[in-house]
């Protein structure tokens, strides 16, 4: 029986699947419609398709080092139960290493990678279907360098850091480096150092500033010098905040920076770091157990 792409368009209506799916469910059922649905629905996909509007905002961050290439890839699940399963946990690690091996340019075609004898794409509809959340491959990062990188995972995956230097690596190196990876989990910076913050962002901060200060009735009868010199100290200190290497060092005694401690190492230059924290931006679940006990119970 010969099927049209009216046909293919209909299946994936009819199941949510890809059109590369519903066209082979076709090919593989000689255009039987029903027949197609339940090829699909044994393969997992349709029952995949219909956990993919569900909101996956737990997960976990994964980090993969080896040799001069790291990554760092966010998975989210539904639940945190789920993150924690060890299938689901093999699965991000398999995802980790064949970006590491394979340098897909995005997300989607990281789902075209083979990974063993299959497809990520495939290994991941085949998990959705299993383990029976909907999860999603949210973004990675990868850095292949001639210096050093070290990884730091935080609470069994909520965060994930990567660190490079020009540096060689070896084991000072490395302590060093994951020093400045706990520093970026714990504080969150924004940017290397002040040279990387755009002028737009400072623009932005300066005015807020302005506006903060003019609304202080104490600095009503300021001179406009004392009030640019305050606003240049004030805006100093918030990118010393935000900026990793002007961050103060928090595990040194005598309160000095993140750059002189990396000095003190000798022979290291900090060239990026890449830091995800699971969910962070997305729409979390509300749950709402009453309304969920009385629908049982109707």
């Amino acid at each position: 029986m010969a099927f049209t792409a009216k046909d293919v368009k209909e299946l994936r209506e009819m199941t949510g699947c890809g059109m590369m799916d519903c066209k082979k469910a076709l090919v593989e059922t000689d255009g039987d419609m029903d027949k197609a649905v339940e090829f699909l629905r044994e393969k997992g996909l349709a029952t995949a398709a219909k956990k993919a509007g569900r909101i996956a905002a737990e997960g976990i961050v994964k980090a993969y080092v080896n040799g001069n290439v790291g990554v760092l890839v966010e998975v989210n699940s539904e639940t945190d139960f789920v993150a924690k399963n060890d299938e689901f946990q093999q699965f991000v690690s398999d995802v980790a290493k064949t970006i590491a091996d394979t340098d897909p340019a995005d997300v989607e075609e990281l789902k075209n990678k083979k990974c063993g004898d299959t497809t990520i794409g495939e290994m991941l509809t085949e998990k959705i279907a299993k383990i029976g959340e909907n999860m999603n491959i949210r973004r990675f990062a990868r850095i292949e360098t001639n210096g050093a990188i070290v990884e730091y995972i935080h609470a069994a995956g909520k965060i994930g850091v990567l660190v490079e230097a020009d540096a060689e690596n070896n084991d000072t190196v490395k302590e060093c480096l994951k020093n400045v990876a706990m520093q970026v989990a714990a504080l969150n910076p924004k940017y290397l150092s002040s040279d990387d913050v755009p002028q737009d962002y400072k623009d932005h901060e300066k005015e807020i500033l302005i506006a903060q200060l003019k609304n202080d009735p104490k600095n009503a009868s300021k001179p406009d010098n004392i009030i640019e010199k305050m606003i240049t100290g004030r805006l100093a200190k918030e990118l010393k905040e935000v900026c990793l290497m002007e961050q103060e060092y928090v595990k040194a005694e005598n309160k000095e920076s993140v750059a002189k401690y990396v000095q003190s190492v000798g022979g290291i230059t900090v060239k990026q770091f890449v830091r995800f924290e699971t969910g962070e931006g997305l729409e979390k679940k509300e749950e709402d157990f009453a309304a969920e006990v009385a629908s049982m119970i109707k």
